[in-house]
């Protein structure tokens, strides 16, 4: 497999030297891997911290900045960021309102923002956790217990993101989060496998001319395979498998997100099926991202993100944002 790294073993690091060159606007400690908004500690604001496996970008460290994250922890590929990490980000962004954890449901991730979160209290510091679990492609599935973290992630980080912004207290800031996790729902497919480094070579067998329903961002098993289907029959099978778990009685955020390999012309086309789904089965959508943000490496393929949204909810979407991977309003 041809990939542009120099050597396997340093790849995170090198992509972090590289972050840190192009966005001065973040504090980037590469030995320590954690990802720090600059200008924090902001005083009298709750700080969100989350991370996660490398391999999702933008996904975790490009969301860090204002209206967002307030820091990242990237562990190696696919692999849980470290307690230390967890525990030296909420120190650098703590300014005494406290933390939100924005955790993805896969075990190695729980288990180590709970310990963090330990250690953080010893210190002083208040914690608060939120899980994301909006996949339902399966309950449970390698590396999880009951249901994935995928898409909603960034609607979370998004929302709470915004309402720490204007200084909303962690109680609030947490129960935002947990209603935007509650609201969402997701579903992923892969058309082909992705690749890590360490590995170089395909992570799962997938044949030529099929296809897999309902996969995890890390390349776990989804529900079934097929044959090759057309951008509307994948995506009538995505908001089939949402909307049966789902009854949307407001208007939704709609993430179409690509898994690293598929350009935009072919997810402007399933956007376009997915709108159309969406109409038949009366569901209005308030607002539409297409792009790559909760990626697999070099996966193609593409997940779709459901999230029931109120006026509150839809204002602070709309908030102001600057980060790396997700920027408007200023």
């Amino acid at each position: 497999m041809k990939m542009l790294i120099n050597v396997a073993e340093t790849v995170v690091a090198d992509a972090l030297h590289g972050m840190a060159a192009a966005h001065p606007e973040l504090t980037v400690d590469v030995e320590n891997r954690v990802v720090v908004r600059r200008d924090a500690p902001v005083a009298g604001k709750v700080a969100l911290v989350s991370g996660g496996g490398s391999g999702h970008e933008p996904l975790h460290g490009g969301f860090v900045g204002p209206g967002m994250l307030s820091a990242a922890c990237p562990g190696e590929v696919f692999t849980s960021p470290v307690p230390d990490q967890m525990l030296r980000a909420a120190a650098a962004v703590d300014s005494g309102a406290g933390v939100l954890f924005i955790v993805k449901n896969y075990t190695g991730d729980v288990l180590n923002f709970d310990m963090a979160a330990e250690l953080a209290e010893d210190e002083g510091i208040q914690i608060a956790k939120v899980l994301v679990d909006d996949d339902v492609a399966v309950t449970d599935s390698l590396y999880t217990a009951g249901r994935r973290g995928t898409g909603a992630t960034l609607f979370v980080e998004k929302i709470a993101g915004a309402a720490a912004e204007e200084g909303q207290p962690l109680e609030r800031v947490e129960a935002l989060a947990r209603q935007v996790n509650e609201n969402s729902r997701s579903f992923g497919v892969a058309l082909s496998a992705c690749t890590t480094p360490a590995k170089g070579s395909p992570t799962f067998d997938l044949p030529a001319g099929e296809l897999e329903l309902g996969v995890g961002i890390h390349g776990e098993p989804g529900r079934e395979r097929r044959a090759m289907m057309t951008s509307g029959e994948i995506a009538d099978f995505a908001i089939h498998a949402i909307l049966d778990d789902m009854t949307p009685r407001s208007p939704v955020l709609l993430l179409v997100n690509g898994m690293g390999a598929t350009p935009l012309l072919e997810l402007y086309g399933f956007n376009a099926e997915v709108h159309r789904l969406l109409a038949q089965r009366g569901v209005a959508v308030a607002r539409t991202l297409v792009g790559n943000y909760v990626t697999s490496l070099d996966m193609a393929g593409a997940s779709v993100t459901l999230c029931q949204v109120d006026e509150e909810l839809l204002r602070l979407w709309d908030a102001p944002v600057r980060t790396p991977g997700l920027r408007w309003g200023v």
